[in-house]
């Protein structure tokens, strides 16, 4: 059973939100959060605070099972609201200035209950079995053609 986690309107803009989110996505929890303590970005830490705000959902979930395989199954960034002020700039014009802010949804899962990746191994199994039945094919049509070639060099000798 997953748990899901959002962060909604955290003031950084969504781009260095995403270069985190893309650095723990599909890897264990425990990995995650030693990661991310030691980060030097600075949406490092509410992040953070988000994966263990997740792990905590999942245990009121999931009572009594054990956490140690959880993974971060899926974690995206969206936009959230944008502040736009002016700043001065030259000639008595002004600048427009956005201030982004982001949303960010976490989910948590054991990491062998996805069915997706089942149906994907099973798919490539699938595949797998006439690939080889071709290539047993594709050997012996060369032999032929060699067993004809040594016929024709005969022929040609003998004439």
């Amino acid at each position: 059973m997953e748990a899901v986690a959002k962060l909604r309107n955290y003031p950084t803009s969504p781009r260095k939100m995403r270069l985190l989110a893309d650095l723990i996505r599909g890897q264990r929890v425990d990995l995650v959060l030693a990661e991310l303590e030691h980060n030097p970005k600075h949406p490092a830490v509410p992040l953070r605070k988000l994966v263990l705000s997740a792990i905590v959902n999942w245990k009121q979930a999931n009572e009594g099972e054990d956490e140690s395989g959880l993974v971060v199954k899926t974690i995206f960034v969206d936009g959230g609201r944008t502040l736009k002020r002016m700043r001065p700039a030259p000639q008595g014009r002004g600048y427009r200035v956005r201030k982004r802010s982001n949303h960010v949804t976490l989910v948590v899962d054991v990491a062998g209950t996805t069915d997706k990746k089942a149906a994907k191994k099973a798919a490539a199994a699938e595949k797998a079995a006439p690939v080889e039945e071709v290539k047993e094919v594709s050997a012996k049509a060369p032999a032929k053609k060699k067993a004809a070639a040594k016929k024709s060099t005969k022929e040609s000798k003998k004439a």
